[in-house]
């Protein structure tokens, strides 16, 4: 098992994944969804997310679980050398998909600015603090729990309207998916904060976590948070509209 008191410098993973999600970002882009015409980039976009979610939850949670801690709550431990791969993995991949949003989707705003502050508080973690990737990971794995289903979701919602299968799917899976979701982001996600912001605001950290880097990270957090649980209200919202429409005109 890899000890907290690891160092926390990694091989130069970054450029790598970063060439691994670009190639992704390609493959789709250019062949899996080239019959897409206009919307080819919203596939490719999808397919790349789908191979950043489930992998960053099975990577982070294989780095909380193999790294020895003295506390389970040591959120202010120094990075260790897997944490920090992980950091880069998902930083790779909000930085590609961050270029596809600036190149097809410029005026998506709220899409840019969530990739944005992902990065700065990944980055200032892994090079500029060097410690609380251990807390970093709990909420990437809260993140990421859902992707693959949103991507799926998402994917259907794209064809809806040309494909009867991609329709169904979507009917099919809006509800649970909304449910998850929910839990995860609107319960599991505000309590993991607390639990940082109460860990930081004890003093915890002093003098190994800038107070200046915990409290930007609880900013963004709890923005993330609150953004998504406004997101799927709002989903939740649609869908109960759509239920008593259809009744109406049976």
């Amino acid at each position: 098992m890899e000890t907290a008191s690891s160092p926390s410098s990694s091989p130069a993973t970054l450029p790598s994944f970063l060439l691994l999600f670009l190639t992704i970002y390609l493959i789709g882009y250019f062949l899996i969804f080239r019959s897409w015409k206009s919307s080819s980039h919203l596939g490719a976009s999808c397919l790349m997310s789908l191979f950043h979610g489930t992998p960053a939850v099975i990577m982070a949670s294989h780095a909380l679980l193999t790294t020895t801690r003295a506390s389970v709550h040591s959120f202010a431990s120094p990075n260790t050398a897997v944490e920090s791969t992980v950091l880069e993995f998902s930083m790779a991949y909000f930085t590609v998909d961050l270029l596809h949003y600036l190149i097809f989707l410029p005026n998506d705003f709220i899409f840019i600015l969530h990739h944005i502050a992902t990065l700065y508080v990944f980055a200032t973690c892994r090079f500029a603090v060097g410690h609380g990737a251990h807390a970093l990971l709990l909420l990437l794995i809260l993140a990421e729990v859902t992707s693959a289903c949103q991507n799926v979701w998402t994917i259907a919602g794209y064809r809806k309207h040309d494909v009867v299968l991609a329709k169904r799917v979507r009917e099919l899976l809006s509800p649970p998916f909304y449910l998850f979701y929910t839990v995860v982001r609107g319960l599991a996600g505000p309590v993991a904060l607390y639990d940082m912001a109460a860990f930081y605001g004890s003093g915890a950290a002093e003098g190994v976590i800038p107070r200046w880097a915990w409290l930007s990270w609880l900013v963004v957090i709890g923005s993330a948070i609150l953004v998504s649980v406004l997101w799927v209200l709002r989903n939740w919202v649609d869908w109960f509209r759509e239920k008593n429409s259809s009744k109406k005109y049976k």
